[in-house]
């Protein structure tokens, strides 16, 4: 059990976008069997999750559930067989100790309430989950209270910074042992439970001193303000950090619990040792969600096209650096997954239609894994060895970003030229190798004024800010494009880009053909045009813009050439592109 967790209703919650779903998937993935939501004096969590329950019941007994309600729903369903949620709060008394009160399930909303307006709670504060509520009830009778309207009183965190039982802390001896002998304590919640110190601090509470005479049961609880535990404060635990391990007759309820914290057997709680959990890789890559090496999707039917999708994925994988397409599950890790009925059936028929469709032949390794109850099918798409592949023996697709799309011309030539130099068919040139001693001659067209040249074509226009350097002080970003030259033909702007994740370039991109983020750096050069006076830089490298586009902090990153006046600009870049000193331009980074 962990009975003290913070929820979103606190006003030091460090996940902002975490939903309730995500918090309950975070409790059952951590082996929880029993959780208890308390926030800083408010049950306004409490209150927003059985909302919530409430509003898809209503919308279910009228027959208005949609589909991913309904998933909703019966997820709810699903973990509350799973995990027992107890509603609590965590009271700050006078003089700033921290009060775990904790009752039982069916404790409604109001009576919550009333007991908080009891320990002089302002009413006006009720909603704000701020541990500062200024003059409220004393520890004791904060103890009493508690006890008096059945609930469970733990001091929080009660050998560490605001407990009860914190050290050299500047108040008498008998306050400190009235705080911690009173009757109506039912444990002390510590830090240092696993502790083999002589200080620790279930040891002074051991019942073998004359002025602590009662033995004081300690259980530990994670306080966790976030999901998962904060990398940069190894202090701040997340979800299922620092567990109690409790043993009580039948399955887990508040009255066990209570009967155990009451009772004078000290050996039915210890400090839970976590063993090695299963690592759940859907959970894991959920997180991450759609991009160049990851799909998901939640159906596997032909109705609506969602085979064919499926099997773009596989293709444009196999075209670029192979990846995984997970089936029955979103890329949105808020969302629980639907799951799919059959996996044993399903990854049968995935075999089958693989073959038929998928030419030349490609080896994908299929298998079935379980995520939060549900079974979802992974497709794992190796990097193609005989690129080009084909769907339906025409249509070729790459994976850009998080989508698959049609490769045009220049990206098919080049997969075709890729794969014959990687047979030894062409030298590094393109042209054929010699065959019986001899070497093919290639055909030279010209354009009928013999320069080699369209008699249509114009001079090259490479603005100053596109013009690539043959040697820079520092390496492009792995992630994003780059414009590498533009040619007016007709009237029309024909583009060079670069992809930086590959280092591929396709020629002759307008801006009606262009994909999305090829669309982006278009219309960022010819409307939004790169100011170096403007440029915050650091050395010869700088960040021209950032923002948030599709889910991501995306940055449009700027060189100068050294020796010349000249800029490169790279467009959409994304943190994991961002490497050594481009990471010092990532929002948030520590750049001291």
């Amino acid at each position: 059990m962990d009975m003290h967790l913070h929820s979103m209703a606190s006003a030091d919650w460090q996940d902002p976008d975490a939903s309730w779903l995500d918090w309950l998937h975070k409790a059952e993935q951590r082996g929880l069997d029993v959780v208890a939501i308390t926030d800083h004096n408010t049950i306004a969590g409490v209150a927003s999750l059985r909302k919530e329950i409430e509003r898809l019941q209503w919308l279910e007994s009228e027959n208005r559930l949609r589909p991913q309600e309904r998933r909703a729903l019966d997820e709810y369903r699903r973990l509350g067989n799973e995990v027992l949620v107890l509603p609590g709060f965590e009271f700050t008394a006078t003089f700033g100790f921290h009060i775990l009160g904790i009752f039982p399930p069916e404790t409604s909303v109001r009576e919550l309430e009333l007991i908080l307006l009891t320990l002089n709670v302002p009413a006006d504060t009720l909603g704000d989950g701020s541990t500062q509520i200024g003059a409220s009830a004393d520890v004791l009778t904060a103890y009493r209270v508690i006890r008096e309207a059945g609930g469970l009183a733990i001091a929080a965190h009660a050998n560490s910074t605001h407990g009860v039982a914190m050290r050299d802390f500047p108040f008498g001896g008998q306050t400190k042992i009235a705080y911690t002998q009173d009757p109506n304590l039912h444990a002390l919640e510590v830090t240092d439970l696993e502790s083999r110190s002589t200080r620790a601090t279930s040891r002074f509470f051991s019942g073998s001193k004359p002025e602590y005479p009662r033995r004081m049961r300690c259980i530990q609880g994670s306080d966790a303000h976030c999901l998962r535990r904060n990398q940069n404060d190894k202090h701040r635990l997340g979800i299922g950090d620092r567990v109690t391990e409790i043993k009580m007759q039948g399955p887990p309820s508040f009255a066990g619990i209570k009967s155990v914290l009451e009772s004078d057997d000290f050996s039915l709680t210890r400090p839970y040792r976590r063993r090695k959990e299963a690592f759940d890789h859907v959970a894991e890559a959920r997180e991450q969600g759609n991009s160049i090496v990851q799909s998901f999707h939640e159906k596997i039917t032909r109705q609506g096209g969602r085979l064919h999708a499926i099997m773009s994925d596989v293709v444009a994988f196999a075209n670029t650096n192979g990846g995984t397409v997970y089936l029955g599950a979103s890329g949105r890790p808020t969302e629980p997954p639907i799951g799919i009925d059959n996996a044993e059936v399903a990854v049968k028929e995935l075999r089958v239609e693989l073959q038929a469709k998928v030419t030349p032949p490609l080896e994908v390794e299929i298998d079935s894994l379980e995520t939060q109850g549900q079974q979802v099918v992974r497709l794992q798409v190796p990097e193609g060895e005989a690129k080009p592949y084909c769907l339906d023996d025409s249509k070729i697709y790459l994976r850009q970003e998080a989508e698959s799309v049609v490769a045009v011309r220049d990206e098919i030539v080049q997969m075709v030229k890729g794969a014959l130099l990687e047979r030894g068919e062409v030298d590094e040139s393109g042209k054929p190798e010699p065959v019986d001693g001899r070497r093919r001659r290639g055909r030279r067209s010209t354009s009928k004024n013999g320069k080699g040249d369209s008699d249509q074509a114009v001079a090259e226009r490479v603005p100053s800010e596109v013009e690539s350097a043959p040697a820079l002080d520092v390496s492009p970003p792995s992630v994003g494009v780059q414009i590498v030259s533009v040619t007016e033909r007709g009237g029309t702007n024909y583009y060079t880009i670069r992809d930086l994740r590959n280092g591929s370039t396709v020629h002759n991109v307008t801006l009606k053909s262009a994909r999305k983020l090829w669309r982006y750096a278009i219309s960022q050069l010819e409307q939004n045009p790169v100011d170096p006076d403007k440029v915050p830089w650091a050395g010869d490298i700088g960040v021209a813009r950032s923002e948030k586009r599709a889910g991501k902090q995306r940055y449009d990153l700027v060189q100068r050439v050294p020796g010349s006046d000249a800029l490169v600009v790279y467009y959409g870049v994304t943190e994991e592109g961002c490497e050594g000193p481009w990471r010092q331009f990532l929002v948030g980074a520590d750049t001291a």
